[in-house]
């Protein structure tokens, strides 16, 4: 099952559609975000996603009195609180559509994940996004997946944080709403996660249940995990981008700078074309074949009129003669003529 978005068709062990997740690395800077589209572009990605949260959609009040998450600990800190940097790092509505004009010119797709109604309308209906990306924090939001899959887009839905059932539920919800151009990504929600934690075997079991095709979105560090899940058929890859891992900011350290994004988009490529097919096909031409393989020919001088015994015959290069399965035949045949040392028998010596 392949799902379409603009003219490029998204399916299992396809061509990999590359998302560069901007996220919040443009760090609440335009002219920067500019320069991460422009190098993703140049990077030979499909795609720049960016997140389209605001201090009043990602946390509540809550979370910004306690100044901490998780690692994003503010509470002995004078530069910035919590709430300041998240202000900070989110990205208006008016940003997003310079945002969306700047990758029409420079003809790249965008996209953003949503994280409320008001950002998917805008989403949909003012930036005219292909696609909608679900955060994997929103995929037991089944509330607000009814609302995104109803406004009929292709839903890219990530698994991180989520049970199989979870999932099961998820995807049941968009299909219930009427929507089945469904991608769903493998996802493990931490930055980064340890290699054994990262399950790529799970998009084998994502593609079995659901039948939608799977794509990876990757927060390894490095391009070793994410060319791997090329190679286990991924139809999309989204990884973090930055244009210096060690910028200030929350997602640099995990994302791949312009020389990481240009391989994972070109060895991606390279290695679903050699995928190729499930069928065998000899691509090997006849004189190759030859020249590799072994015939068989004189062990020894053979004289005309002797019995050919086995210790007579031995197997070498080029395959242009008598092929090795045929020498239980030669074997007790008499020669017709006196053989040489080391040539090639030919069918008409006996």
């Amino acid at each position: 099952m392949g799902i379409k978005i603009g003219n490029i068709d998204i399916k299992d062990f396809g061509k990999p559609y590359i998302i560069a997740e901007l996220g919040s690395n443009h760090n609440g800077d335009m002219e920067l975000a500019k320069k991460l589209i422009d190098q993703a572009k140049a990077a030979g990605c499909n795609c720049v996603k960016f997140q389209s949260w605001s201090k009043d959609t990602i946390f509540s009040r809550k979370v910004y009195d306690e100044n901490h998450f998780l690692a994003d600990d503010y509470r002995n800190r004078t530069d910035y609180t919590l709430e300041e940097i998240v202000e900070e790092f989110s990205i208006s509505e008016q940003e997003l559509l310079q945002m969306k004009e700047y990758c029409d010119k420079v003809c790249i797709e965008f996209a953003s994940t949503p994280f409320s109604k008001r950002e998917v309308d805008f989403l949909v209906h003012i930036l005219k996004a292909k696609f909608i990306k679900v955060a994997s924090m929103d995929l037991n939001n089944y509330p607000f997946l009814d609302y995104i899959a109803r406004k009929g887009l292709p839903v890219v839905l990530a698994t991180g944080l989520s049970s199989l059932a979870e999932i099961d539920e998820a995807v049941r919800t968009i299909e219930n709403a009427g929507n089945n151009n469904v991608i769903i990504l493998h996802c493990v929600s931490m930055y980064p996660p340890k290699d054994e934690d990262v399950n790529l075997n799970n998009m084998d079991m994502l593609r079995n249940n659901f039948g939608y095709p799977v794509g990876f979105s990757d927060h390894t560090i490095g391009i070793s995990i994410p060319l791997a899940s090329a190679a286990k058929g991924a139809c999309m890859i989204e990884k973090h981008f930055t244009l210096d891992k060690n910028m200030f900011g929350w997602d640099h350290k995990v994302s791949a700078d312009f020389e990481e994004m240009k391989l994972i988009v070109s060895e991606s490529i390279r290695i679903n074309t050699a995928l190729g097919s499930s069928r065998r096909q000899v691509v090997e031409d006849r004189n190759r074949i030859e020249a590799f393989r072994r015939s068989v020919v004189a062990a020894r001088d053979i004289p005309k009129g002797k019995v050919i015994e086995e210790g007579d015959l031995d197997l070498k290069r080029p395959g242009s003669g008598i092929e090795p399965r045929y020498l239980p035949f030669i074997i007790g045949k008499e020669s017709k003529r006196d053989i040489k040392y080391d040539e090639l028998i030919r069918m008409e010596d006996f």
